[in-house]
């Protein structure tokens, strides 16, 4: 088996031992604890119900960990795929989700096998801040109805609606929602500057529930929402597949499975950092594209790894995957035996975890940071997180990514520079260090330098040179050794130069070509149309041909 595609869990049993094994079922108590709520949270904020989020967290929890390249990493529901779920449900059904998801799931197999684990250094800083950011705002703003006990209808998609559908029924807002709601947020809150040993979403969890059953509140509660929670994981049930829909969820299928490889892998970069090891990134993506192809066959939605979970288990001692399905065999006892008190639970104190984890979500502190980088980061930056709070998250993706992909290239443009070596008739110096000599460039022949790839953002800079000389010379020499590469327009406006350079009755004469310019200069036969001295390795060298040449003999 090739080490890329090796599951972490192969190589980390070989040195298994008793005492790793308690760290790792403690660890994995610990974060079982702490999925709990999570899960049911990221469930609801989904537009699923709670049930479907504890079966993503006890499926993609164990898949990820039983066939993952991390160590430690800790699957199941995030918040990053909140947005784009709901979206999906609202405009499809429930159905195409589980198709949306199986599809993600191919991907992100494909995108593992391709050995396309160094996926997330080619996402723009500027985009995932900006996506994110405004998923962490939508977040915010889809759990207002339920943090103040609102008396409303159904909310409106649209983030513009939604707030003002939110103003109109803010004199229906119950007092004993807000109570409970600011005490969980205050538990929230301070909780952890007290202790790190009690997980403060679990400790808000038995408070918020205890507090409403013996104070009697009159609050909304999961079962009088949902139901009963059911008891273990349903059956396996494969969607009916319409190829008509899935052609329409193409589109948010590569989302899912962006957002996917995104997270879990830099998940897996932190948790290195923590334990000092190293993650196989193409086994996470498959790992990550069987538990999206296995989690709604059972009922669940898109499953990725969690930073912040993966982080507990770390804090608590886990260091093998058996941690991580420790973590999910607490998830099952759950859904078999702690259904009644999962009822209980006020959707308020979800609301309430779900507002911290937008506020961890939107990395404000890296926001405002951004804002003060060059402008066109700051027009991405914005642009993305516009479009995720206000239109959608695949909109913002894409649109994201293109911004950015003409940015470079217009940044890339403006390093391509073509400017004369030598103003008057003077020397030019060719060599470096001690071997600098001084070369007299003879009247009749124009020298330039062209620094920095040649390519179709740059490639009208060629034409405009011939325009600024006022008498065309003899020989015109081009010094291409600052050109690391040059592409099919880089070509294009050599040969178009070259042309125009015949019709005035100039040489044309390139040097220093560096290799990747010359090899394709000679691959396409482009070389072939120049002058018969071209393609000089050196200034030095073009002179001496120009001396032999006849190019100057009417000067």
């Amino acid at each position: 088996m090739s080490p890329f595609l090796t599951p972490k869990i192969v190589t980390t049993l070989k040195s298994y031992d008793r005492t790793q094994l308690v760290h790792d079922l403690v660890a994995g108590l610990i974060v079982g604890v702490v999925a709990i709520p999570l899960a049911l949270a990221f469930g609801i904020a989904s537009g699923v119900t709670p049930a479907e989020g504890l079966y993503a967290a006890v499926i993609g929890g164990f898949l990820i960990s039983l066939l993952g390249g991390s160590r430690v990493q800790i699957g199941g529901p995030t918040g990053a795929f909140v947005v784009i779920i709901y979206g999906i449900v609202s405009q499809y059904g429930r159905e195409a989700l589980s198709i949306c998801t199986i599809m993600a799931g191919v991907i992100l197999i494909i995108m593992g096998v391709a050995r396309m684990g160094n996926l997330i250094k080619w996402i723009p800083y500027p985009v995932t801040t900006g996506f994110t950011s405004g998923i962490a705002v939508i977040i915010f703003s889809s759990q207002v109805k339920d943090l103040f006990g609102l008396r409303m209808g159904a909310v409106p998609p649209e983030f513009i609606d939604k707030w003002g559908a939110y103003f109109r029924a803010l004199p229906s807002a119950d007092a004993a929602t807000m109570a409970l709601s600011a005490a969980t947020l205050a538990l929230l809150v301070f909780l952890p500057r007290l202790t790190k040993k009690i997980p403060s979403p679990f400790a808000a969890l038995v408070f918020a529930t205890a507090a409403a059953a013996l104070l009697g509140l009159p609050v909304e509660t999961i079962g009088s929402r949902f139901g009963a929670l059911p008891r273990g994981l349903p059956m396996p049930h494969l969607p009916a597949l319409d190829f008509k829909t899935a052609a329409g969820l193409v589109r948010p299928a590569t989302v899912v499975a962006l957002l996917a490889a995104i997270e879990s892998l830099l998940s897996a970069v932190v948790a290195d950092g923590m334990i000092g090891g190293r993650h196989r990134p193409s086994m996470e993506l498959v790992a990550q594209g069987v538990a999206n192809i296995v989690s709604p066959l059972f009922g669940g939605i898109p499953v990725t790894g969690a930073i912040a979970r993966t982080a507990t288990n770390i804090k608590s001692g886990g260091r093998t995957p058996v941690a991580g399905i420790t973590h999910a065999l607490v998830l099952v006892c759950v859904l078999l035996f702690a259904g009644p008190l999962v009822a209980r639970i006020p959707l308020c104190s979800l609301a309430a975890i779900l507002v911290i984890v937008a506020y961890n979500m939107s990395e404000w502190h890296t926001f405002a940071f951004l804002l003060k980088s060059p402008r066109s980061d700051v027009a991405v930056l914005l642009t993305t997180f516009g479009l995720t709070v206000l239109v959608d998250l695949t909109a913002a993706v894409e649109i994201g990514m293109v911004l950015s992909a003409f940015l470079f290239m217009r940044r890339m443009a403006e390093m391509t520079t073509i400017d004369a070596a030598v103003d008057d008739r003077g020397d030019e110096e060719a060599g470096g260090g001690a071997d600098r000599v001084r070369l007299t460039v003879p009247k009749g022949v124009e020298v330039y330098d062209v620094s920095g790839p040649l390519f179709f953002g740059a490639a009208d800079k060629l034409g405009e040179v011939l325009s600024q000389i006022q008498d065309p010379p003899k020989v015109f020499i081009l010094r291409l050794g600052a050109v690391p590469v040059v592409d099919a327009s880089g070509l294009h406006a050599l040969r178009d130069f070259q042309a125009r350079c015949r019709r005035l009755g100039t040489s044309l004469l390139l040097c220093g070509l560096r290799p990747q310019p010359l090899k394709v200069l000679r691959s396409s036969g482009v070389l072939e149309e120049f002058d018969a001295w071209t393609a000089e390795d050196d200034l030095a060298q073009a002179l001496k041909s120009i001396e032999k040449s006849t190019a100057l003999s009417k000067v």
